[in-house]
């Protein structure tokens, strides 16, 4: 747009002539209905609706009025132009369909199919009864209304959105290709390979490119990227849908799904940049709820508990971006409160109420709920339509992780390393996975990618850590992850964990350390038992020359902070040795 007006003004090579000015001015008239519907200029054509209405009420007058106002989002008021039309005798043909459009899309189903049952026949009843179904779970009559479908455009998008509703995004874009290849207008010296073009997603974009579908198709652009956004292919979701904006600069729906596909592809802070034209011009309740939920998700949940509770009920993403706001705030109980009821039915869902379940489970020790979990995750992981995608194997390397098979939990997690290499979430559970299959190297080196404080404070990270080092040959720094805690329940666990570890693999100098810190604090036969054989072995270290023989007084030191008859015996054996060897102990 930038380019065609710079364009235009320089092409001016001379000032418009006054002649020219006066015919402008006389020209000047009030457009037509036609004029602002052919624009999609529905406050437009509502506004001059309303100002001939003052003058002269007439039916059609008020139905267009309908139209607009449905078109703009508002179907209460559209709602209630129907309403009011049907007290009039003889009410409009079809009215009570629209009526049952208004009510679908204010989210009263049962209304909307009561109202339908007087309603005559037609193809758009059919439709709504298809969509009726599916909102009201009735898989019967969502088949019956299927099969009742005809292969005409405005029944296959319905089947269309209907796949994308049940997550069967591939499905619907075939659908959506195949009338746009129908329907498309090619220049003369144009030309396209149909099969080579559905084959697979790369050549979408190709597609869309060459084709100049007719206007009232062109939308099939926002539904074909709003898929693609679905399947994670943000960037040829972008593409797409950018063959309509160049047409459509406008389109609320279109810009607010580019703002989602920057928030994917960068960060929040793009998201916003493209939102920010939309927050000024939506006047729709529906637009304006939608904006709104997404500013909050692009802010990373500010502002949540002002927003989406009262949205819980108007935008089912609401009700599970709160649930994420909660297990943000570690407040499990309240997102298990509010997924609990919920009945799965796209990917999406089955995710996240495994990932209550099973972050409840661990809290409370609930074995169901870790089943539960265990369910939804392998439901999700083994299903055809998600085997392949990056949740589809997140799932099956977290029913993996419950179940303690670590080997597996690895080969999924390695399949998608290279799109979370730098993501704290992620490095979190790898390295967990792998040092709990005892690659103990990739596990340090996962540990220490993280960079967020709460999972390096969490006594998770540091107890695995330490034995991390401990198995590397690093002792010291396991111990200097000792040095560092506050003297806690958990700082007294890490002392037990360092000294027994240490012990297990010949690191005899650091566990005689722990375990004398531990016998100092609970002064039990085990820990003496644990010191004294750990003060042995580095003595033996320092005979063999493994250890230097600076460490001796330290040792010997080490032993008379002990009260016990076998310390003074173990002493004079340290004390004769060093003699021998000229060690001033």
């Amino acid at each position: 747009m930038v380019n065609i007006g710079l364009y235009a003004i320089l092409s001016r090579a001379k000032p418009v002539s006054s002649e020219g000015v006066k015919k402008s001015v006389s020209d000047k008239r009030i457009p037509k209905l036609e004029e602002f519907l052919e624009k999609r200029d529905y406050t437009g054509a509502l506004t001059l609706l309303e100002f001939n209405n003052a003058s002269e009420s007439s039916v059609d007058s008020e139905l267009w009025m309908g139209y607009c106002a449905f078109h703009l989002g508002d179907y209460k008021r559209a709602a209630t132009i129907y309403e009011n039309l049907r007290k009039k005798e003889p009410p409009p043909v079809d009215l009570s369909t629209n009526l049952a459009c208004c009510y679908f899309f204010l989210g009263m189903y049962p209304e909307s199919q009561t109202i339908l049952e007087d309603a005559p026949h037609s193809k758009l009843k059919n439709r709504l009864l298809l969509h009726l179904a599916y909102k009201m779970g009735n898989d019967a009559k969502l088949m019956e209304y299927h099969h009742m479908l005809e292969d005409v455009i405005e029944d296959q998008l319905s089947l269309a959105s209907i796949h994308y509703l049940r997550a069967h995004y591939q499905e619907a874009i075939d659908v959506y290709k195949k009338i746009l290849l129908e329907n498309r207008e090619l220049d003369s010296d144009d030309s396209i390979n149909s099969d080579e073009s559905l084959c697979n997603k790369t050549s979408d974009v190709h597609l869309i490119r060459e084709l100049r579908s007719s206007r009232e198709y062109f939308a099939l652009n926002v539904y074909v990227a709003l898929c693609y956004y679905r399947l994670d292919y943000y960037d040829v979701a972008q593409e797409v849908l950018q063959v309509y904006l160049q047409k459509y600069p406008d389109s609320a729906i279109a810009i607010n799904l580019k703002a989602c596909n920057h928030f994917r592809l960068y960060n929040g802070t793009a998201a916003q940049n493209e939102m920010k034209q939309l927050i000024d011009k939506i006047s729709s309740s529906f637009n304006y709820d939608l904006i709104r939920h997404n500013t909050i998700v692009f802010k990373d949940g500010e502002g949540a508990l002002q927003i989406l509770p009262n949205l819980v009920d108007v935008i089912p993403e609401a009700r599970l971006n709160l649930v994420i706001y909660y297990l943000k705030q570690d407040d499990v109980r309240e997102a298990f409160e509010l997924i609990k009821d919920l009945e799965p039915a796209v990917p999406q869902e089955y995710i996240l109420k495994g990932i209550v379940n099973a972050v409840m489970g661990q809290e409370t020790n609930s074995r169901d709920n870790i089943k539960t979990a265990q369910q939804y995750f392998q439901l999700v992981g083994s299903s055809a339509s998600e085997c392949d995608t990056i949740p589809g194997r997140q799932c099956m390397a977290s029913c993996f992780f419950l179940f303690r098979q670590f080997e597996e939990v690895l080969v999924y997690l390695n399949s998608i390393k290279t799109y979370f290499s730098n993501e704290d979430n992620f490095n979190f559970n790898y390295a967990q996975a792998q040092a709990a299959a005892g690659y103990f190297k990739e596990a340090e080196e996962a540990f220490l990618n993280i960079r967020n404080e709460k999972y390096k404070n969490d006594y998770v990270y540091i107890s695995l850590l330490a034995h991390c080092y401990i198995m590397n040959k690093k002792p010291q720094l396991a111990w200097d992850l000792y040095l560092k805690m506050d003297t806690t329940t958990e700082s007294f666990n890490l002392l037990q964990l360092i000294a027994n570890d240490c012990y297990k693999v010949g690191e005899f100098w650091y566990a005689a350390k722990a375990f004398d810190m531990l016998e100092r604090m609970d002064p039990s036969p085990e820990n003496w038992e644990g010191k004294r054989g750990a003060c042995c072995g580095t003595f033996q270290y320092i005979v063999a020359e493994r250890q230097p023989r600076e460490l001796l007084p330290e040792i010997i030191q080490l032993l008379k902070n002990t009260s016990n008859s076998q310390v003074e015996q173990i002493i004079r054996v340290m004390r004769k040795w060093s003699k021998d060897n000229r060690i001033n102990c």
